[in-house]
């Protein structure tokens, strides 16, 4: 009856190395252009103006130790629990600037000149993809990884990469549409 709460360890594999490397390419853009994360997190008005110097490196580190987290045997639970709270919070485009109308702030998840505008779809992205991060910590089966688990393992990333990139195009597009719409 117990096994029958196993699940197969590929999936979460690739889930836990999937978020694992969007947090690290997170904190790579954001250390690569501290001033601009530093003007987007200042223009979220949620901290108090001398705390973004600190906030924003700060924000980079603790995504890049979550990464690391996830990646580790003995950290998972606490890469997992801390990337789902990270997504629910800080990384989240923040809903009281939505509230407030104000939506040409950039998101600040993406690289530097890669704008993106805080949306309901970031929102729903972020809070996918903390589900994602809970899911990891499903009990699996201790079991050794064949050549075809990873083989699984690679076509699971390439498929998780080509959907971001396409859910990115398309809400790209959106948001162009809407603001020539709304330029009319």
């Amino acid at each position: 009856m117990a096994a029958a709460l196993l699940y197969d360890p590929v999936p979460a594999l690739v889930m836990r190395l999937g978020l694992a490397a969007l947090l690290a390419s997170a904190a790579w853009h954001k250390l690569q252009d501290r001033g601009a994360f530093q003007g987007i997190l200042h223009a979220y008005h949620l901290l108090p103006a001398v705390l973004v110097p600190v906030a924003a490196p700060a924000i980079a580190v603790v995504e890049l130790g979550l990464a690391a987290a996830l990646l580790l045997p003995a950290g998972r639970t606490i890469g997992a629990f801390g990337a789902a709270a990270l997504l629910g919070s800080t990384r989240s485009p923040s809903p009281a600037n939505l509230w407030r109308g104000r939506r040409a702030i950039d998101c600040g998840c993406g690289a530097p000149g890669a704008r993106q505008p805080i949306s309901e779809w970031l929102l729903a992205r972020n809070g996918g993809l903390a589900v994602v991060a809970v899911l990891t910590l499903r009990p699996s089966t201790p079991r050794p990884l064949l050549w075809v688990d990873w083989l699984t393992l690679a076509g699971g990333l390439a498929v998780a990469v080509c959907a971001w990139t396409a859910a990115h195009g398309l809400a790209a597009a959106f948001h162009r549409t809407q603001s020539v719409g709304a330029a009319r």
